[in-house]
């Protein structure tokens, strides 16, 4: 997810010269995924190498070291940034007024207190709760169907796809992704691959999202994949609760790579 960028930006334009370096490492990402437009130096992890050294296990991670090398602290997952912030301060020998950051859009902090549904790779190498009948068929085309019912955070296809190492990629068109959650945003990594813009349509509950929609999707739950990027697909205007969201794509070529949910 994004959410925590915000701050990020704020915390590294406020110390241009203050001895802090700031350096991300990106897991692997979608073909033409270039993430959100932060500005921040940028080292894509592809082979998992950094991820591996550190032992990591979380995204996002952050790791707070000093100028001898050591790591002083750390921190998995979004939220604890007025804490993060105080690190930095320390060991920085300073102290300064936190700033208010307020995000937006896929930018926006997680409803932590009403998120139930954690992030989900679709590809086989980190998938999990994957329920359509019979299983997934890996590296090779297959037809797919949804269950009767899903349970909660378990997600299924329908139509002909080819469920990959990274992710899962539509062969015919039509094809659909679902998934059953509890959380007021839902966001999912896609690319159209070598093909051009593929439409796709978005349904909660069976209906279309109304105000309910992402910034990707209009009221109707009509959307157009592009790029390679992370796209907002739901938005709970009203109470969050337990729903399930389809999205089907109109053309083939769509890839699909992670579910993050806020």
């Amino acid at each position: 997810m994004v959410a925590g960028l915000p701050q990020r930006r704020v915390g590294r334009d406020r110390r241009p010269r203050a001895g802090v370096l700031v350096r991300a490492r990106h897991r692997p990402r979608a073909p033409g995924d270039e993430g959100a437009s932060d500005r921040l130096p940028v080292a894509v992890d592809n082979d998992y190498a950094i991820w591996s050294a550190f032992a990591n296990r979380y995204w996002p991670a952050l790791y707070f070291v000093d100028t001898d090398g050591i790591i002083r602290d750390h921190h998995f997952g979004e939220g604890r940034y007025e804490q993060s912030e105080r690190v930095i301060q320390r060991l920085l020998g300073v102290e300064r007024e936190l700033t208010s950051v307020e995000a937006l859009g896929v930018e926006a902090e997680a409803d932590w207190d009403r998120l139930d549904t954690p992030e989900t790779y679709l590809g086989y190498a980190r998938s999990e709760q994957f329920a359509s009948p019979d299983g997934a068929a890996l590296d090779e085309r297959r037809g797919y169907e949804l269950p009767e019912r899903l349970r909660l955070n378990h997600w299924a296809l329908a139509g002909e796809w080819t469920i990959g190492r990274e992710k899962v990629v539509l062969n015919q068109a039509g094809g659909s992704i679902a998934y059953r959650l509890h959380a007021r945003d839902a966001h999912l990594v896609l690319s159209p691959g070598s093909r051009g813009p593929i439409p796709f349509r978005v349904l909660l509950d069976g209906e279309a999202p109304g105000p309910s929609g992402g910034v990707d999707v209009d009221e109707v739950g009509n959307g157009l994949l592009r790029e390679g990027r992370l796209y907002q697909l739901v938005r709970a205007h009203d109470a969050v609760r337990e729903r399930t969201l389809e999205i089907t794509f109109l053309e083939p070529g769509a890839e699909a790579y992670a579910f993050t949910f806020g």
